[in-house]
């Protein structure tokens, strides 16, 4: 098997690994990008994006990664479908890093750089699962907005959901927050947040048995694990904010990790604790998780490689 040798793999293709790839293929970089599974990311499964800068009447997550992908390629970058597999960091500085694409393709690279993501955890029901886009979302901040003036729900106890039920409370009606257990996990101040407003009620050892509406959210089933009572409320958004599952399994053991899977960077930058391995948007970042700033990270991403590669010379 030839082993192909590349100066920057950019692993991941959503709005981190696509801005690392515009700056470092401009920096003269010939980055190499492998899609993943999810060629966009996160992005794909959103409709409408009005938050990010350059669009003033809003533009949909998919045509944005096309987009953002076409420009990468305008400056060079080689853009590939396919799945990183395995991979095996250098510790020395220069070193060269040893990658395995779809369990049959070698490469060694110069630089890397990870922008796998993360995955938004989902109850995993079909009702919720068919309406995804079409009512139900894993970020409120990001869709909230579509909802002004309308009820909601939202599910989960954590800081997350009490932080994301506090934002809805501002713009929606009424927000009802489903928690399955009999209290909140969220931070006291967070709880203190929540019931501080009049139009936030807290349904207790709740959970949701379907999610109704034919095309789009019309409302919730939840049942109450203690009771067995079920009540039907009407709502049309459903935010679920159990948590994210960062894409690092096949870094685990690699690369410095918080006790979530989050991959460690140094200070402000993006360097892992490897030499030569940077990290970008998600995958390091479980405080603002928006895609600008994924492709800010990205960007800082490039700029550390460039001048990683530029010190190793």
């Amino acid at each position: 098997m030839s082993v192909e040798k590349i100066k920057t793999l950019i692993i991941g293709s959503g709005p981190a690994g696509y801005t690392a790839a515009i700056y470092a293929s401009r920096a003269d970089l010939k980055p190499v990008l492998y899609t993943g599974l999810e060629p966009g990311g996160q992005l794909t499964t959103t409709t409408e994006v009005d938050n990010f800068p350059g669009y003033p009447d809003g533009v949909d997550g998919p045509t944005m990664m096309v987009e953002l992908q076409k420009q990468a390629e305008r400056f060079g970058t080689d853009v590939r479908i396919g799945l990183v597999t395995s991979v095996a960091f250098s510790d020395a500085v220069g070193g060269v890093h040893k990658i395995v694409v779809d369990n049959n393709k070698e490469i060694e690279a110069e630089s890397v750089i990870i922008s796998t993501g993360a995955t938004a955890k989902y109850l995993g029901l079909p009702s919720e699962q068919r309406l995804r886009g079409g009512g139900v979302s894993a970020c409120a901040v990001c869709d909230g907005f579509f909802y002004k003036g309308q009820d909601v729900a939202i599910v989960g106890g954590g800081d997350t959901a009490a932080e994301e039920a506090t934002y809805l409370s501002n713009i929606c009606t009424k927000v009802t927050m489903i928690v399955r257990k009999g209290e909140m996990r969220a931070s006291k101040a967070m709880q203190h947040r929540v019931n501080s407003k009049d139009n936030i009620e807290v349904c207790y050892h709740s959970e949701i048995k379907e999610v109704l509406g034919k095309n789009v959210v019309e409302g919730v089933s939840i049942i109450n694990n203690q009771t067995n009572e079920i009540k039907n409320i009407d709502v049309t958004g459903l935010f679920i904010a159990i948590g994210h599952k960062p894409n690092t399994d096949i870094f685990k053991n690699q690369l410095s990790m918080d006790d979530s899977g989050y991959i460690i960077t140094e200070g402000k930058s993006t360097h892992t604790n490897k030499p030569g391995v940077f990290a970008s948007g998600d995958v390091q970042d479980k405080d603002y998780r928006q895609a600008v700033t994924a492709a800010g990270t990205g960007c800082m991403a490039a700029l550390d490689a460039e001048r990683y590669l530029a010190s190793v010379e």
